[in-house]
């Protein structure tokens, strides 16, 4: 097998990075001595079928599957320094054989730092070549940022982008011909990372999955802290987590039935009018009850809140997430809006959060922001002209990101972009009812995107429903669903089991 040189010249790595057909195939090992710009290749190394560990994960990363099924496969491993301050780990893993000419790259969460090896591993059995990457520092937190705004640019948008055009140059190295397609998947800060994608680097992909994005991230990290003050501004206030089932419960008996079917889901929480004063203590306090003030901290979780000075709306969570409002409203506030105020918009280790003020504060950090994290460009037109697909989802029930912040970047999209006719042939958004952040909630919360989107860039056929299940503990199926386009709903056709998915039809209400 004739092995590349390892001074690959610039006309050969120009025609590798867009994926174009190369005379030769390289060695997994030889590829340690390949020569691109920016990076240095710390690994090359043949996994044999099964032979990745647990504990060859990054610090801090859930294994999450398991590896042993893993078919045997190429692991790369590089640094990148698109600038002197720049240290992106990135992983590569190309399958020793079966490969379906496609590379997959794979997104992060929170703030990065371990790289998603469970992700990789799923692609890989699917026959993908696939990559991730740590976002450019290693551990969780965000105190990396302090001071360095090379690193920041490298997490908010630049270390997936070079590790892109890295792992196209890779797979063309490997197998002597670059992907044919290439397509993201990630969810969260990876969802946020796929309408980067689209947003800042149209010839990326061909086909973009973004879950629960994290797109309004100045939004999201000001509008959990006005909860959490609103939650916490006195003992009075604060809701026992003991006393979130009881809202939930509220919430189900006032407004489940509004699809037409009792389920214990909420097919379209927006319709869903709750009141928690219904649960208001007649005297004293009790476990069964919500005191006066602890029903207007409950009204503000679910409030949209308007900044008086720049005027910007943040929607709240909404009605079906009760069960995990701890995440917003627990003791020290959410982890990741403390730290991108403490490190990001007043780079101040010592701030205290206490002193969060919403109406001055978010246009601060949207000042300072100014893009650079925050993926809200509603112009995709660059992306849907040479063809570009992008499937969004996001759970109605999620406590982390408001899924108002999708239903809203959607909207937006369809404004700038000319209106549904136009924009649904290239980008749908598909609301999950019942689920909490990327996944969870006992609902139909397992639905194959990366499928759909397949289907949808390599045969032209647009995603009129996903097939949602629900797994129970012993891995059974006992309930499917389908998502519909937003903003069509799921209806039941009146006859048939209410747990099967055949028995709804995708309907505009």
């Amino acid at each position: 097998m004739k092995i590349l040189a390892a001074g690959l010249s610039a006309a050969l790595l120009a025609v590798l990075m867009h994926g174009q057909t190369v005379s030769a195939a390289a060695s997994c090992e030889s590829l340690s001595s390949l020569k691109l710009p920016d990076a240095t290749i710390t690994l090359a190394q043949t996994v044999p079928a099964g032979g990745f560990a647990a504990s060859d994960a990054e610090p801090g990363e859930e294994p999450g599957g398991n590896f042993s099924k893993l078919p045997a496969f190429c692991r790369i491993a590089a640094t990148l320094t698109p600038s002197p301050d720049s240290d992106i780990k990135i992983e590569v893993w190309l399958p020793a054989s079966g490969w379906n000419g496609k590379l997959q790259v794979v997104g992060n969460g929170g703030w990065g730092g371990p790289i998603r090896f469970p992700a990789m591993g799923e692609a890989v059995r699917r026959g993908y070549a696939t990559s991730g990457t740590n976002t450019g520092h290693v551990g969780s937190g965000a105190s990396w940022a302090l001071g360095h705004p090379e690193k920041l640019a490298d997490y908010a948008y630049r270390s997936q982008h070079e590790m892109t055009v890295k792992a196209k140059a890779l797979t063309a190295a490997f197998y002597g011909a670059g992907p044919k397609l290439s397509y993201w998947n990630g969810c969260s800060a990876g969802g946020k990372d796929a309408l980067v994608a689209a947003q800042r680097y149209p010839e990326d992909f061909n086909g973009i999955i973004a879950g629960a994005p994290a797109s309004d991230w100045t939004g999201r990290a000001a509008q959990s802290l006005r909860v959490w003050q609103a939650v916490h501004k006195d003992e009075a206030s604060a809701i026992p987590p003991s006393k979130y089932p009881l809202i939930r419960n509220a919430v189900l008996e006032a407004c489940d039935t509004l699809d037409g079917v009792k389920d214990g889901v909420l097919e379209d929480p927006t319709r869903c009018r709750f009141d928690p004063k219904v649960l208001a203590c007649s005297e004293g306090e009790g476990p069964n009850c919500l005191t006066p003030p602890q029903v207007e901290a409950a009204r503000a979780v679910y409030a949209t809140a308007v900044s008086s000075e720049s005027k910007r709306e943040v929607t709240g969570l909404y009605p079906g997430s009760e069960l995990g409002w701890s995440t917003w409203a627990g003791k020290q506030g959410f982890g990741t809006s403390v730290e991108h105020f403490k490190y990001v918009v007043f780079k101040d280790p010592s701030w205290d959060f206490r002193t969060f003020d919403f109406d001055r504060d978010l246009p601060r950090a949207d000042k300072v922001d100014n893009g650079l994290i925050n993926a809200l460009n509603p112009n995709l037109k660059a992306f849907f002209d040479r063809g570009g697909k992008l499937i969004q989802y996001h759970g109605w029930a999620d406590p982390q990101i408001s899924p108002g912040a999708s239903v809203s970047y959607y909207k937006s999209v369809l404004r700038t972009m000319g209106g549904p006719a136009k924009v649904q042939a290239s980008h749908r958004l598909f609301m999950v009812p019942g689920m909490r952040h990327c996944r969870g909630g006992d609902v139909p919360d397992t639905f194959d995107t990366v499928a759909a989107l397949e289907q949808w860039v390599e045969s032209g056929k647009a995603p009129d429903q996903l097939v949602a299940s629900r797994m129970t503990k012993d891995g059974r199926v006992d309930r499917t669903r389908p998502l519909c386009p937003y903003p069509q709903v799921a209806q039941y056709k009146g006859a048939g089991s209410t747990d099967e998915a055949a028995n709804f039809v995708c309907k505009a209400l």
